[in-house]
């Protein structure tokens, strides 16, 4: 596995505020082709608070896609996401997929501490 350094990359849009608005303005701007799964994320996550009386899914929903965008914006960083994710699928040993599930674990924690207020 070869060393890779995220946080240098120019990112294509500044982190955006964790509302839905703002959350959806970056999909439509960075993932075009995801903003039907954010809308129906967004439906669904509405529908189980109203059911639970509890803001826990729309908080779950704003984290899901504040990572997701967090790890987007950064061009190089999704697609080193992405073939970390292949070479888990392809994976010969546990050795192997251990380094790759370390590597993913520390771009996503970045991520998340994108998002974290």
């Amino acid at each position: 596995m070869t060393e890779h350094h995220i946080g240098a990359e120019r990112p294509l849009i500044p982190m955006p505020p964790i509302t839905p608005a703002a959350l959806r303005t970056a999909v439509a701007q960075i993932a075009p082709s995801r903003l039907r799964d954010f809308n129906a994320h967004l439906d669904q996550a509405a529908e189980q608070a109203a059911l639970q009386s509890s803001v826990a899914p729309l908080r779950g929903f704003l984290q899901y896609w504040g990572e997701f965008i967090a790890v987007q914006r950064i061009p190089e960083r999704a697609a080193r996401v992405r073939e970390l994710e292949d070479a888990a699928q392809s994976a010969v040993d546990v050795y192997e997929l251990t380094g790759v599930s370390e590597e993913l674990r520390e771009i996503l924690e970045t991520a998340r501490s994108e998002v974290a207020p």
